[in-house]
């Protein structure tokens, strides 16, 4: 009985300390801009993302157009920054709003939902979520992280 009380609290304070450690969400404040459009982030809550270096420096971004135009133009937009520099790259889930990592979300293209600047690549946690809200959306297709390229971006314009 006693190895199985100090099993449970040991697993107990693994389990808070682990909850302890997550990253919390990163909220823009009123005065970041977009590098890439220059729109105050802040005014955009459902759309805004962000991405971190490993320097502790965050960016963030009004939607996830122009999270990846940063990413496919780095030499452009972070001048001496290079892909390697970045840590994590983090997006909004369009139904919970919660951060998700953008290297696992499902980004639906073409839909007749709109970002603050126009037409956006709305991003979820599941693909499920994603064929969801394309059939409803009118989506032209559902896409991961690497296969947004620039002549998808460029069709978005």
């Amino acid at each position: 009985m006693l190895k199985i009380a100090v099993s449970t609290a040991v697993l107990l304070c693994t389990v808070a300390a682990g909850l302890a450690f997550a990253a919390p969400p990163v909220k823009p404040s009123p005065r970041d801009k977009c590098p890439v459009c220059g729109m105050f982030v802040a005014k955009y809550p459902d759309f805004t993302t962000h991405l971190e270096y490993r320097d502790g420096t965050v960016v963030f971004f009004d939607g996830s157009k122009d999270l990846f135009r940063y990413l496919h133009d780095l030499k452009k937009y972070a001048p001496g920054r290079k892909l390697a520099d970045i840590g994590r790259i983090m997006v909004d889930d369009y139904y919970s709003l919660k951060q998700i990592d953008a290297r696992s979300a499902w980004f639906v293209l073409g839909s007749d939902v709109y970002g603050p600047m126009g037409k956006e690549l709305v991003a979820f946690s599941t693909k499920a979520d994603a064929e969801g809200f394309s059939r409803d959306h009118l989506g032209k297709g559902i896409l991961r992280f690497r296969e947004v390229t620039s002549a998808i971006l460029k069709g978005l314009e």
